[in-house]
C-alpha cells in the first residue's frame, strides 16, 4: 500500500496591531483576537485552515509593532505570490492590523520557542496631550526618572519575577531573564524599556507601576528589593493601563529583521 506523505512549508508571518479593540493575541470565546481576524481572513480568502502560532500572548488592549507567528502549508497548495498573499489579506483586515511580510522559514523554527528576546516599551505622559490619549498614560504627579533607574539595576539583577507575574497564572515557571531596563525621556513623555528572554502575563505593566511608585517617593529602593525577594504579588504596585504598552521588538537568531 503506498502512503503519501505530506509534505510542508512553514511560513512567518511579520505584523503590527493597535490592540485597543482586541482582547489579546490569543482566540477567546466571545471576544476579539488578533489571532482569530488573520486565520478567519486565510480561511474566506485563500479557501485555506491553517493553525496560527503566535510569539507569545499581549494583554487585552496592549499593542504590536512588531509581532510573529508562523503557520504551515502542504507544498502543493504553497505556490502563490507570498507579497499578493500580504496585500490581499491586508485589504481585507481592519485598519487596526497590518501583514507586513510572509515569507518562507526551515521547519524547526518556531514564532515562539526560536525568539531569543523580547522587548517592550511602555509610554507614560507627564502633561495633558490629547494626542497622546490613546497610547500612553497620564501621570500628572512628578516623579523621579534617577530614583526609577536605579530601581531597574534591581530589575536586571532578578531572575524569579513571581511579584510581577498575574495570580493563577498557568507559566511553569516565574524565571526570567531580563537583559535591558531603562527609562528615558522623550520631550513630556517618560519611556520604560525592557527586554527579556520571555515576560509573564501583565510582568512588565507591573514593574512599570512599582518603579513609578518608587519614583513618586511612595518606596525607597530597599523596599523594592524587598518587594523581589518577598515574591508574592499583592506586595507590588497596581498594574498600569495597558494602552500605554507596546511590544516592539522580537530577535531570532536564524535570519535578518532588517
Amino acid at each position: 500500500m503506498n502512503f503519501m506523505i505530506r509534505q510542508l512549508q512553514r511560513y512567518f508571518i511579520r505584523l503590527a496591531y493597535n490592540g485597543a479593540r482586541y482582547h489579546g493575541w490569543q482566540i477567546q470565546e466571545n471576544a476579539r483576537s488578533v489571532q482569530h481576524e488573520i486565520t478567519r481572513a486565510f480561511e474566506i480568502i485563500w479557501k485555506a485552515e491553517i493553525s496560527l502560532v503566535g510569539c507569545g500572548r499581549t494583554d487585552t488592549g496592549v499593542h504590536a509593532k512588531d509581532y510573529y507567528a508562523h503557520f504551515e502549508l502542504e507544498e502543493s497548495k504553497s505556490a502563490f505570490d507570498l507579497d499578493e498573499m500580504a496585500f490581499r489579506l491586508n485589504r481585507y483586515l481592519d485598519d487596526d492590523l497590518v501583514i507586513i511580510k510572509i515569507f518562507p522559514v526551515p521547519s524547526d523554527l518556531h514564532a515562539r520557542f526560536s525568539a531569543i528576546s523580547r522587548t517592550y516599551k511602555y509610554y507614560v505622559h507627564t502633561r495633558k496631550d490629547p494626542f497622546l490619549l490613546d497610547f500612553s498614560w497620564f501621570v500628572p504627579h512628578p516623579v523621579d526618572m534617577d530614583r526609577m533607574n536605579d530601581g531597574c539595576k534591581l530589575i536586571v539583577q532578578t531572575r524569579d519575577f513571581t511579584s510581577f507575574s498575574k495570580l493563577h497564572s498557568t507559566a511553569k515557571t516565574n524565571i526570567c531573564r531580563v537583559t535591558h531596563a531603562e527609562w528615558n525621556q522623550q520631550g513630556h513623555q517618560l519611556v520604560f524599556t525592557i527586554t527579556a528572554d520571555r515576560f509573564l502575563r501583565n510582568m512588565v505593566r507591573a514593574i512599570v507601576g512599582t518603579l513609578m511608585e518608587l519614583g513618586q517617593g511612595k518606596i525607597s529602593k530597599e523596599e523594592l528589593k524587598k518587594i523581589i525577594d518577598g515574591k508574592d504579588r499583592a506586595l507590588a504596585g497596581e498594574s498600569v493601563p495597558a494602552k500605554g504598552l507596546f511590544l516592539t521588538e522580537i530577535r531570532y537568531p536564524e535570519f535578518s529583521q532588517e
